[in-house]
């Protein structure tokens, strides 16, 4: 198990789902989680919660799409601790789904926003303090496996997590001797609400999975907290897959079967 101890991490879209279970596992593991979301009373509960458990939170109001956001946020968390260990940039949309001909380019454009401008702010404004910390720090970027495949009306979340795929793999190779570790989690499809909208949709096969099948988000928190060990290595500058049993192996969790 992680031992996360005095170490400063920022999650991104930390409200609820994956981000509010990663936020609470790894304060369970020690860690001062900094809890990002544009849902400020959300966050500002959970942080309450955390801290009346014995742990450390900082609830920042964020808008990942924007710049000045998330420079505002990284400032604030190097103030409150003094350094950033880990960054999880976990921010994203898949609202509205569309066929390509159907889609509205301001709300295509705006899930860019998110989704892949969102996570280069955040690698790109942690960066500078990570690189002056005798002890660099470690990225993970939530992917998907729309990160390498084609789905009927995703083409929005598609083309994002292809190019955050790519911006996972360009920051290792620039930084991956200088101390940062970056890496990307697949998680395949997790109990959210993310999978409500996509059950709406009624378009492409995700749409029509049996809700029993989707993996619980504190999985996905416990591999989050797994791949800042030394351990998860292997996967650097890649995304390491939860569909895979060598991986749930690794990070104990049950086989796919």
């Amino acid at each position: 198990m992680a031992d996360l101890t005095g170490k400063t991490a920022i999650i991104t879209g930390a409200s609820r789902g994956i981000g509010a279970a990663t936020a609470r596992h790894l304060a369970e593991l020690g860690a001062h989680v900094v809890l990002a979301a544009r849902s400020e009373g959300a966050i500002s509960t959970l942080a309450e919660e955390i801290t009346s458990a014995g742990g450390k939170a900082l609830a920042v109001g964020c808008d990942v799409g924007a710049q000045a956001s998330v420079e505002a946020l990284i400032e604030k968390t190097k103030s409150w601790s003094g350094q950033i260990d880990l960054l999880v940039n976990n921010a994203g949309l898949i609202d509205p789904i569309a066929r390509i001909d159907e889609s509205d380019p301001e709300a295509w454009g705006h899930v860019v926003d998110v989704n892949l401008k969102g996570v280069y702010y955040g690698i790109r404004f942690a960066l500078p303090h990570m690189l002056s910390q005798a002890a660099g720090g470690t990225i993970i970027n939530i992917s998907s496996g729309a990160a390498t495949g084609a789905l009927e009306g995703w083409s929005h979340y598609c083309a994002t997590k292809a190019a955050v795929l790519s911006l996972t793999k360009c920051t290792d190779v620039e930084y991956r001797d200088k101390g940062i570790r970056v890496m990307g989690l697949s998680p395949g499809t997790v109990a959210t609400e993310m999978q409500v909208q996509i059950k709406a949709s009624g378009i492409n096969p995700v749409s029509q999975l049996d809700p029993n099948v989707h993996i619980p988000p504190e999985w996905v928190a416990q591999a989050i907290a797994w791949m800042t060990t030394a351990q998860a290595d292997d996967y650097r500058g890649t995304d390491l897959s939860l569909r895979a049993d060598e991986a749930r192996k690794a990070i104990g969790l049950p086989l796919a079967g």
